[in-house]
């Protein structure tokens, strides 16, 4: 379990790490701060393209091997930013990050679906969760002490350190979990029908969409954290723990309650109630920020309720939308993040620049995320339709 949560960590740490360093990596760089914020969308859109292959990938070759492969060529990239000197040079290294970061979250959650079955999987999915809930608040934190004791490369050399060691870990610990009879071809014509099949499955669509509306009600936070706790907040860089340590506690509360729910309550009533808490959270962060000029802390209270909210909804979503495709899941898990990511990278790119001058602006857009996830997911079945 220790190691599928921390296989799922590389991205988040790969986001939220080098957070509290922009302003410094502007300056250093020659940059602007919306130039050192593509660095974001560089690492995103080849995530993004690449989370639809890591799980056909898995699915024709093995769970190990693709992990395995895919640490290597992370901890390589990371490299690549470590002695970047010029804002493009670090692009280029996002870009080649993007492209492998992603393995370990997608192939783990097959992981989870080769070896367990309803209750028990949502319960192991919701026990992953509690431990890759900490990486989004331990990351800024640490990355703002690395920043303070060494340059921002100091952060990207800490990444590679921890692509390695969770290489080695997998090395030595991960055992393989699809035999060869049950592995799938990656011949042109059976994958492209494969993946017709998963992007025109309407239930399927329709879970993962809602899910990566919800997420980006939170996202939107964490990718305008700088702009958020040090411009309207007024904080500094090795402050970033008073957002980011709140509301990781309510993503792993909500993950614990997630897990003492499985076989006890339907998963559709799971999500239903984690909703509703998001509701009310964000009903609170609109009130606050309508009524009151920002200051610490009123504009962070309403996001650990979201969190826990998010973490209660997450496993049941992802399970369910899964079960649709018993027979590829790693190809079923890949499509999931991608539509998950891809709407990671429209936030980045468009959504949080376009909201985080004002913070009633980002109530705002998270109070709409949760509004089209809640609409979409009302129009998903109680119960999977298998695809063909």
């Amino acid at each position: 379990m220790v190691l599928l949560a921390a296989l799922s960590t590389i991205g988040p740490f790969s986001i939220d790490t080098y957070l509290p360093a922009f302003p410094a990596m502007a300056g250093a760089l020659g940059a602007t701060e919306l130039q050192v914020q593509q660095t974001l969308t560089a690492y995103m859109l080849p995530f993004a393209f690449m989370m639809l292959w890591h799980g056909a990938l898995s699915d024709a070759l093995g769970r190990r091997r693709v992990i395995l492969g895919g640490l290597v060529l992370y901890v390589l990239a990371t490299l690549v930013c470590v002695f970047a000197q010029r804002i493009e040079m670090l692009w280029i290294g996002r870009a080649l990050q993007g492209l492998c970061a992603g393995t370990g979250m997608v192939v783990s959650r097959a992981v989870v679906r080769d070896l367990f079955d309803g209750a028990a999987a949502q319960k192991l999915m919701s026990h992953i969760a509690i431990l890759f809930g900490i990486a989004p608040a331990v990351a800024p934190v640490i990355g703002g002490w690395i920043h303070a004791w060494f340059d921002w490369h100091g952060i990207f050399v800490f990444l590679a350190v921890f692509g390695t060691a969770i290489f080695l870990l997998a090395w030595f610990r991960l055992p393989e979990t699809l035999p060869p009879a049950h592995r799938q071809s990656l011949h042109p014509v059976l994958l492209s029908r494969a993946y017709g099949q998963v992007f025109s499955h309407g239930d399927f669509l329709r879970l993962s969409f809602a899910l990566a509306f919800c997420f980006n009600g939170m996202f939107l936070y964490v990718l305008s954290a700088p702009v958020f706790l040090m411009r309207h907040l007024g904080l500094s860089a090795q402050a970033f723990g008073w957002m980011f340590g709140p509301a990781v506690l309510g993503l792993m509360t909500g993950s614990w309650i997630s897990g003492r729910l499985a076989g006890r309550v339907s998963p559709r009533r799971t999500v239903g109630l984690g909703m509703g808490l998001m509701a009310v959270a964000a009903a609170a962060n609109g009130i606050l920020n309508a009524l009151a000029t920002p200051a610490f802390p009123w504009p962070l209270l309403p996001l650990p309720l979201y969190a826990l909210g998010l973490a209660m909804t997450m496993p049941s979503m992802q399970l369910m939308a899964l079960d649709h495709f018993p027979e590829r899941r790693g190809l079923a898990s890949s499509c999931q993040s991608v539509i998950h990511t891809g709407a990671n990278v429209l936030t980045a790119a468009v959504l949080a620049p376009l909201l985080w001058d004002s913070t009633l602006a980002l109530a705002g857009g998270m109070a709409g995320s949760l509004l089209l996830g809640a609409a979409v997911f009302a129009l998903a079945p109680r119960k999977p339709r298998p695809g063909a």
